[in-house]
C-alpha cells in the first residue's frame, strides 16, 4: 500500500521523480510523455462516445443507452487515471535503470472496448427498442 501512496503522490509533486536514479536519455522521457498523451487522447474518445450514445441515440431503451455509455464514460475515467499512474511507473523505471513495468490494463481496456462494440452490433442488429 505504501507503494501505490508513494505513487499517487508523485502525481502532484513529479519533480521529486528526478530525487530517483539517473536521468534518462531525453529521447525516451519524451516518448513516455507521448505515449501518455496518446493514452489521455483515448480516454477523451472514450468519454466523447458515452455522451455521444447518450445524447444522440435518444430512442435506444433507456437502460441500453445509459449502460452503454455508462460503460464507455467508466473506462474513460479509468485510462485516463491509468495515464498518469504508467507515465509515473515508466519514468521511475527509466531513472533507476530498470524494465518498463508490465501492464494488463491495456489488455482489459481492449476487452471492455469490444464488449461495448458487441452490445452496439446487438442493438443495430435487433433495433433500438430492444
Amino acid at each position: 500500500m505504501s507503494n501505490f501512496v508513494q505513487s499517487l503522490r508523485l502525481w502532484f509533486a513529479p519533480e521529486r521523480i528526478r530525487e530517483e536514479g539517473d536521468t534518462p536519455d531525453y529521447r525516451f522521457s519524451l516518448a513516455n510523455e507521448r505515449t501518455f498523451l496518446a493514452w489521455l487522447r483515448t480516454a477523451l474518445a472514450l468519454i466523447g462516445g458515452g455522451f455521444a450514445v447518450d445524447q444522440f441515440l435518444p430512442d435506444l431503451r433507456w437502460a441500453w443507452r445509459i449502460g452503454l455509455a455508462l460503460a464507455l464514460l467508466v473506462a474513460g475515467v479509468l485510462c485516463s487515471l491509468r495515464a498518469v499512474n504508467h507515465w509515473v511507473r515508466c519514468e521511475r523505471a527509466m531513472r533507476r535503470g530498470e524494465d518498463l513495468p508490465t501492464s494488463r490494463f491495456p489488455a482489459l481496456l481492449g476487452l471492455a472496448v469490444a464488449v461495448v462494440a458487441l452490445a452496439m452490433v446487438v442493438v443495430v442488429l435487433f433495433g433500438w427498442e430492444g
